[in-house]
């Protein structure tokens, strides 16, 4: 796989990204790692790097954007925190990343049998985690599909809300970054939520993608990336 460019970069369109995310995340499944030479990618960005997306994902060690997408150095950049919520911090990365550095697509990225939403879930109150867990309390009390058992020991109700995290996260990016949502309206980025299930490795990505005028160059093909 070639390492990215300043001119591939922008010839990537944010939906054309998020078929490069799924093939990438195809190959993890299927246990076909796409061959790199990974030293030869830290000399290739040593000048600059232009990954084409950006992903909000969760601490989990089971949760490795580069991974389960199967991308190199350089490639996409990753955020991660307990719970894949959004801050002022993270927002102001996401900025840096698609206005400065010419990201295309935004993912926020939940998966399964999540620790902070199942914390979230049970009310769980320590330290500073007590603050981070209350960005996901709204999701706990939108999810109104359950009405018994409304904790962790309820698979069903934690995945529920997981979701709804995701979903709330993506609309949070939209109305809380001028920046973002100004780019999303003008066709430069998009922005898509997804969940990756633990056990089998897969990335579901919802229907609910933000994509405005985003074909400004049809003449793109995946074999650009590849040798």
């Amino acid at each position: 796989m070639k390492t990215l460019n300043k001119e591939i970069q922008s010839s990537i369109t944010p939906r054309k990204a998020l078929e490069i995310l799924k093939e990438g995340n195809n190959r993890f499944i299927n246990n076909l790692k796409a061959h790199r030479n990974l030293l030869e990618q830290v000399n290739e960005t040593r000048d600059g790097q232009w990954p084409f997306a950006t992903i909000l994902s969760c601490i989990d060690s089971r949760t490795s954007a580069e991974l389960i997408f199967d991308q190199g150095l350089g490639d996409v950049f990753s955020v991660r925190i307990a719970g894949n919520i959004v801050n002022t911090d993270i927002l102001g990365s996401m900025e840096f990343a698609c206005k400065v550095a010419g990201s295309k697509l935004i993912v926020v990225l939940g998966h399964t049998k999540c620790g902070a939403v199942k914390g979230a879930c049970d009310h769980v109150e320590m330290g500073n985690l007590t603050e981070l867990l209350s960005k996901i309390q709204p999701a706990v009390y939108q999810e109104k599909s359950t009405s018994e058992n409304r904790n962790s020991s309820n698979s069903t109700f934690v995945e529920n809300v997981a979701e709804i995290n995701v979903k709330r996260n993506v609309k949070n990016i939209i109305e809380r970054s001028f920046v973002l949502e100004q780019m999303i309206e003008n066709g430069e980025i998009g922005i898509v939520g997804a969940m990756h299930n633990i056990e089998t490795g897969e990335v579901s990505f919802y229907d609910e993608v933000t994509f405005i005028n985003d074909e400004k160059n049809p003449n793109f093909s995946l074999n650009d990336l590849k040798y």
